[in-house]
């Protein structure tokens, strides 16, 4: 077997489809503001728990890359008596595409594109008997900026990162005002229940900003703060969910080989 795999290994030779994926895993704890009127005129806060995982995709001759982003969230909120409950969990997937510049040296580097946000979660308040959930299905074209400035500090490595996704053109789903989920799906009554979304109405956006400390070659820790802000304002009804955790996690990067004959 040796004799046979020793002549494929010399000739094999790298492709031009070599790529470079970065990913970070990190967990995040903080505060979560709620308002739904379709189920209560009043506000709920309180903590939140999110998960959140980051890929990207690029190669050494290219400007091009790929990221891809999982974020889950969940929250366990109460009104101002304390005697109403109202929990929240979604998920989003972010997929974007963005073109690079290199700049001071390549220690900034600038990169500007776009990305779809599709969300999917579900609202529960466990004091209503009539409406007690809201559900919530969004997908979201958004402009996005990212800036990464690497630097030496007490001579350790480290990496600034700010991303910015603003709101541009979307739809989402929203029952109207007063109508119950037993109209719209169990008597196929529709009102307006599928929403074009513009910033005007839903001026949901996103940022990041963290610090990368090398820890050694194999992987880095990253601490940051995430923010996500989800608004909207349709069918005679308001609501958004602010969601601000302090992350931490680990990045790693790996260099995938193609190789061809």
């Amino acid at each position: 077997m040796l004799v046979w795999l020793f002549p494929i290994a010399l000739m094999a030779q790298p492709t031009d489809s070599t790529r470079i994926r970065t990913t970070a895993n990190l967990i995040g704890l903080g505060p979560t503001n709620i308002l739904d009127t379709y189920l209560s005129q009043e506000k709920f806060s309180g903590l939140g728990l999110s998960f959140l995982n980051i890929s990207e995709w690029d190669k050494p001759d290219s400007r091009w890359s790929t990221i891809i982003q999982h974020e889950a969230n969940f929250s366990s909120t109460k009104d101002r008596s304390k005697k109403a409950t109202e929990l929240q969990a979604d998920y989003s997937f972010l997929w974007g595409r963005y073109y690079a510049w290199h700049l001071l040296d390549r220690r900034l580097k600038l990169q500007a594109g776009g990305l779809i946000n599709s969300n999917i979660g579900v609202i529960y308040n466990t004091v209503n008997t009539n409406n007690p959930a809201q559900a919530r299905l969004s997908a979201m074209l958004m402009p996005s900026g990212i800036a990464t400035y690497g630097f030496s500090l007490w001579g350790k490595r480290l990496t600034a990162r700010y991303e910015l996704d603003l709101p541009l053109l979307g739809v989402m789903f929203s029952p109207n005002y007063g109508q119950s989920y037993y109209e719209i799906f169990s008597q196929g009554n529709y009102d307006h229940n599928v929403v074009p979304t513009t910033p005007l109405n839903a001026p949901t956006f996103r940022q990041q900003v963290s610090l990368d400390w090398n820890v050694g070659r194999a992987w880095t820790l990253r601490i940051g703060y995430l923010g996500h802000y989800q608004q909207a304002k349709v069918n005679n009804l308001k609501s958004h969910i602010y969601n601000h955790r302090i992350m931490i996690g680990v990045v790693q990067q790996l260099q995938i080989l193609r190789y061809r004959p």
